[in-house]
């Protein structure tokens, strides 16, 4: 035999194994896994009483941002009760660390440890990574990214001892002033929400992090917030079919580990007065487990939440969730009356044997799958290197620049003349923005001008007669706010003035704030041209930068439809 064939079996054979041994070593998604006999959840359900059974359904509050008289009382309830997850939110990660490290030792089936982290930890943790907002994240046409940033935040959560993360929402956003969702929905195209919420999931759920698509059957189309109150959803099932759940059928067909109910009142799925679809038999289980054949596991939203409590006050609700179908039941009033008031309900046969035993038993096995049946510390040295590492951060300027979007201008429009004379101003602050000082490293015969939002109109009148001695402007709209609502809390008298500036000859305007706050800028599409940013962001005012001193093509598109000039896809480049 030649020796170019002995040589090209000798490669194909290296392929081949290979090959082999990344698909051996290739770890089995969630769902597929609780289609096999699992020993240990077998053995772990038979040594738990039923109290404790009951008890693996609930996720608790913890915070690292309280004093030690509230970490203390938690370590009780853990201890006591011997829940089957917490739920952390604000405070560090270095205290994180320990909580978990401190929490996992008071029970005898390891916690799951959850958080909210929809863009990172950063969501809710201080000195760590925040990634930019889905609705950032929607102008982005290379989903690869997004999946990428999948695999770092599930990298995150599991370095800090985490296993589940209730994200991505995969909520179309199509009421601009929806109070709730917003800017944290992918946009109003169901088709963009589900292709982006899926790179999302799989991102995590391919590094071994739980994931949960939010708020099934669509919270995108309300306008009131279910933490104060009961939202309506009154559409037709044909609507519900094909838009509000479009994201989820996809997202279940991809493999979603989870899926969280919202809280709404839907009366075409349960007429039931003031029933919220999380404690709705017909919706969690004749809907999403028997209709869409979801198999994995279901998460309420809150339970402490107005738009629950408020109707079902005194532990009737955490009854009303689990009978309902939920598998988890987060953030009970009382998960102690809960569990008691359960096992009234068990012991009058109202859930079969057989349900109740396979919903305790995902639990078990969503334990199992993100490697609880082996117990571990959380390593604090080098923790906080370990969750701001560079990667991470060149991923986040990545992503940015691969979302900031053109909607007015070209070329020539948006770069203007960097020898003339330049007014660089920004409206919503008082400091100098790194916009600003970037640009004024580019346009080196520029001054600055700062415009907070609340200043007078004598003194908005004197800015812009002094701003007629340029030749050109950059003007910048920032939202300072840590979640930028549709609307800016501007003055009308600062909003006029957007308006008279945009009028200026050669007027560039960048926004860093919601998308939508554009709808209420009328005047605004008359400057030059119009980048969006999306949020107040280091990294999307460098991408801003880079666009308008030519080192960076634009190649967002909008992912919602601000009024009739700036619709959903609408993004130029040059």
């Amino acid at each position: 035999m030649p020796v170019y064939k002995k040589l090209f079996l000798f490669l194909l054979f290296i392929f081949l194994n290979l090959y082999t041994f990344k698909a051996k070593s290739q770890k089995e998604d969630f769902i597929n896994s609780l289609s096999h006999k699992n020993h240990w959840v077998d053995s772990v359900y038979k040594k738990l009483n039923r109290k404790n059974r009951i008890a693996q359904l609930f996720f608790i509050r913890a915070n690292t941002n309280k004093n030690e008289l509230f970490q203390d009382s938690i370590a009780m309830v853990i201890k006591k009760e011997q829940v089957g997850g917490v739920v952390f939110f604000q405070g560090g990660p270095t205290r994180q660390a320990r909580l978990i490290n401190r929490y996992q030792k008071l029970v005898k089936v390891p916690l799951v440890i959850a958080m909210d982290g929809e863009w990172g930890l950063g969501m809710r943790l201080d000195s760590t990574i925040s990634y930019p907002f889905q609705m950032t994240l929607g102008a982005i046409q290379d989903n690869t990214l997004i999946y990428k940033m999948g695999q770092k935040i599930a990298w995150d959560f599991k370095r800090l001892g985490m296993q589940m993360n209730f994200a991505p929402d995969m909520d179309v956003n199509n009421n601009p002033n929806n109070p709730v969702i917003n800017y944290r929905s992918f946009g109003d195209n169901k088709y963009n929400v589900a292709q982006k919420g899926i790179a999302y999931l799989k991102g995590m759920q391919d590094e071994g992090l739980l994931t949960t698509a939010k708020h099934f059957p669509g919270h995108g189309d309300t306008n009131v917030d279910s933490h104060l109150d009961l939202p309506l959803l009154p559409f037709s099932l044909r609507r519900l079919d094909t838009l509000e759940e479009y994201p989820f059928k996809e997202a279940i067909k991809a493999g979603i580990s989870g899926v969280m109910i919202a809280h709404m009142d839907i009366p075409v799925l349960d007429s039931t007065k003031n029933q919220p679809s999380t404690l709705s038999r017909p919706i969690v289980t004749g809907v999403l487990r028997d209709s869409l054949q979801f198999k994995g596991l279901i998460v309420s939203d809150a339970m402490e939440m107005k738009a629950v409590q408020k109707y079902f006050p005194d532990g009737e609700a955490d009854v009303r969730a689990f009978l309902a179908g939920n598998n988890i039941i987060e953030l009970s009033e009382n998960s102690k009356r809960a569990v008691k008031l359960i096992r009234k309900v068990i012991r009058k046969d109202e859930i079969s044997k057989a349900e109740f035993e396979s919903r305790v038993k995902s639990v078990l096995a969503a334990k199992y799958w993100a490697g609880l049946s082996k117990r571990y510390e959380v390593e604090n040295a080098d923790l906080i290197a370990d969750l701001n590492k560079k990667e991470s951060r060149a991923l986040v300027q990545e992503l940015s620049d691969a979302a900031i979007t053109l909607l007015k201008g070209d070329e020539t429009s948006i770069k203007l003349n960097p020898q003339l004379k330049t007014a660089l101003v920004s409206i919503g602050v008082s400091n100098n923005t790194v916009f600003q000082q970037k640009l004024a490293s580019f346009y080196t015969n520029s001054s600055m001008f700062n415009v907070p939002k609340n200043t007078s109109s004598s003194q908005l009148d004197s800015l812009i007669e002094a701003i007629k001695s340029y030749d050109q402007v950059f003007v910048s709209i920032n939202d300072t706010r840590a979640r930028p609502a549709s609307k800016l809390d501007y003055t009308d008298e600062v909003k006029s003035f957007i308006t008279k500036i945009a009028d200026h000859k050669n007027t560039v305007i960048s926004v860093f704030a919601n998308a939508y706050t554009i709808a209420n800028l009328p005047g605004i599409e008359k400057c030059g041209a119009l980048l969006l940013g999306y949020q107040l962001s280091d990294e999307l005012q460098q991408s801003a930068f880079k666009v308008i001193t030519g080192k960076l093509k634009p190649q967002g598109r909008l992912p919602v439809t601000i009024n009739k000039e700036f619709v959903t896809g609408l993004g130029l480049t040059f």
